[in-house]
């Protein structure tokens, strides 16, 4: 299962379908967890590790891979499961997230699956581990947890939100003050770093959990009469969510007259290279990696400066 990702080509194919693959594995005996394929670069047998002194508790070790030192977290302890005591014959799944490469310890891997967004469904609020979870869905009669590696690698390594002072038009954040943003994201991590990045630029925020619930909103807007474009200076969306993914949520909004001209931003901790390939195909302003505060804001106020010009406040 090493080479789970060998061209750009198998990756995009699923994009604008609402579709995803994902990697089963377990991380005790019993229950399944999944990751999306798009973000895993590689399966291995567990390698030897080197430990690393005062690291997060979290971090097992780093091993060697691809020509770099990988920092592996032992990813049931992360999410409240405990440490695996046992390490033989266990796997680490190798990925990438918002351009920082680690390793995930994990019992065993199971398969890859491909499924359809609509049968991804957000986890039950209150439910244990869902502080963890992005979304739950069934297979063969088994329910499988996918986690939220965001807020995982955000407690390993916390994200800064703050925006460099010196890139913001002070004079642009003055008359944006409460221009509305709508936001997507599946992650309260995710949200949470975006709400924290415009909210230094006078913008008010609108949040959507998944890009079905986004574009409810959207159409109940305009059936309403108003004037979404006017409304919203811009949808910023992740790329994978339960139900609907950024890639479909984009393509549904270029196929309403009343949506089509809406400026979209995709931001999302999936590879650059990938994103920037999908940009175009289904009608993206433009991509972002996410937990970078400089450039969102650097985005957002060029996008403020064209919207104030048709839309003065």
């Amino acid at each position: 299962m090493a080479g789970i990702l060998d061209t750009v080509d198998q990756r995009t194919q699923l994009v604008g379908e609402n579709r995803l693959e994902l990697l089963l594995f377990r991380l005790q005996r019993g229950s399944l967890f999944a990751l999306n394929v798009f973000k895993i670069q590689e399966v291995q047998t567990m390698p030897k590790l080197t430990s690393m002194p005062h690291s997060h508790p979290h971090i097992v070790g780093v091993t060697h891979a691809r020509g770099r030192t990988i920092p592996v977290i032992d990813l049931g302890a992360a999410i409240g499961l405990g440490p695996l005591e046992d390490r033989t014959n266990c796997n680490i799944i190798i990925s990438e997230y918002n351009m920082t490469i680690q390793a995930f310890l994990v019992k065993s891997v199971d398969r890859i699956v491909n499924m359809n967004w609509e049968e991804i469904m957000p986890p039950p609020k209150g439910a244990g581990r869902s502080h963890y979870l992005t979304a739950i869905t069934k297979l063969d009669g088994n329910l499988v947890e996918v986690i939220d590696v965001e807020k995982v690698l955000q407690e390993v390594s916390p994200y800064n939100t703050r925006v460099n002072p010196e890139l913001l038009d002070q004079e642009l954040v003055n008359q944006a003050q409460g221009v509305e943003i709508l936001a997507v994201d599946d992650s309260s991590v995710g949200l949470s770093q975006v709400k924290e990045t415009v909210q230094q630029l006078g913008v008010k925020l609108i949040c959507a959990s998944d890009g079905a619930m986004a574009l409810r909103m959207l159409k109940k807007w305009a059936d309403e009469g108003i004037n979404v474009h006017k409304k919203l200076a811009m949808v910023i969306t992740d790329a994978e969510m339960p139900e609907m993914d950024g890639y479909r949520l984009t393509r549904e909004i270029r196929d309403d007259p009343r949506l089509k001209d809406l400026f979209v931003v995709l931001h999302t901790s999936l590879s650059g290279s990938f994103n920037k390939a999908m940009v175009d195909k289904v009608g993206c302003n433009g991509f972002l990696s996410k937990f970078e505060p400089d450039k969102l804001a650097i985005t957002v106020q060029e996008r403020l400066k064209d919207y104030l010009q048709e839309y003065p406040q």
